[in-house]
């Protein structure tokens, strides 16, 4: 009978953690080792499972097809024993193990963070990770437990929780729309500098707008024109209140430029695409108390923050 490779929950945390750092530099000083340290491990792993894991040069590194399927297996693995330790822990208020949650820049730097904050002191057996990026990951991607989204994702496999409330609107600094006219229809963009935002999988440069009219919705969609593009929306309002154009932006981001005057709304009988925030994970974790108390947690602050 053949003997099978010996795999431990060490070496399954070890992988993730060096998948999600996304090179051995970085997976050691997360790991508060070396790099020789780090490669050592991933080779005495290798060699016990008779398999190569990790394409690997100087600069960069790359899953083999053996490495996918060890990395999906060992985030199941390892979230099933999250899962365990929390039925056996008892009480929901000692919840422990990990919790890897993706939110945008802007958005999870300003919201999503401090929220993590105080969740944390709640729950001090928990190991938080908060990673920020432009484009959220695929929707098959295992590497998060949570995602912070705008709009619902069109995908069933995953479970969605709808946060908070949120709505696109189009602005400008009151200096650039006296110099440069206000629109009175959606046509009128045409004929101005639109700030552009590249962020995900939405149509660069095409704003889509849309007004009830009795029973009937009218629908435009105007391509846009810009001396300004950026893949940072705080970069953009920012733009905007230089007075460069007009910025098509979350309510989130530039209600405290209405309130006070800096940026004045443009089009306000006309609406945007939805953009509701919600929090998507995995199907399998939605009976996780780490995960059900995160996603309550962040409803109750963002509600709070409406306010």
């Amino acid at each position: 009978m053949s003997h099978l490779p010996a795999v431990s929950p060490l070496d399954l945390g070890f992988f993730s953690t060096l998948c999600s750092a996304g090179s051995l530099s970085a997976a050691a000083r997360e790991l508060g080792i070396t790099t020789a340290a780090v490669s050592k491990h991933l080779s005495q792993m290798e060699t016990r499972l008779g398999r190569q894991l990790l394409t690997r040069t100087t600069r960069r590194m790359n899953l083999t097809p053996e490495g996918e399927l060890y990395l999906e297996h060992a985030r199941r693995i390892l979230g099933a024993i999250d899962d365990l330790r929390e039925v056996m822990g008892g009480t929901e208020g000692t919840v422990g193990g990990s919790l890897r949650v993706n939110a945008t820049l802007g958005f999870g730097r300003m919201h999503i963070a401090p929220l993590m904050s105080s969740f944390a002191r709640q729950h001090p057996k928990l190991d938080l990770q908060l990673q920020l990026s432009v484009n959220p990951p695929p929707l098959t991607d295992d590497t998060f437990d949570v995602c912070i989204r705008f709009g619902l994702p069109p995908d069933a496999r995953v479970v969605a929780r709808r946060l908070a409330p949120n709505r696109r609107i189009l602005c400008a600094a009151p200096g650039y729309l006296a110099d440069a006219g206000t629109p009175k229809v959606p046509a009128d963009l045409t004929r101005h500098r639109c700030i552009g935002i590249r962020q995900g999988e939405e149509a660069y440069g095409l704003w889509r707008l849309s007004q009830k009219r009795g029973r009937k919705m009218a629908s435009e969609a105007v391509k846009t024109r810009s001396g300004l593009a950026t893949n940072d929306g705080e970069i953009a309002v920012n733009w905007a209140l230089d007075g460069h154009g007009i910025v098509m932006r979350a309510e989130w981001d530039v209600a405290r430029y209405l309130t006070t005057g800096r940026l004045v709304q443009v089009l306000p009988d006309w609406d945007t695409p939805d953009a509701d925030i919600y929090a998507v994970y995995p199907s399998r974790l939605q009976s996780a108390a780490r995960v059900r108390l995160f996603v309550d947690h962040l409803m109750r602050g963002l509600q709070r923050s409406l306010r």
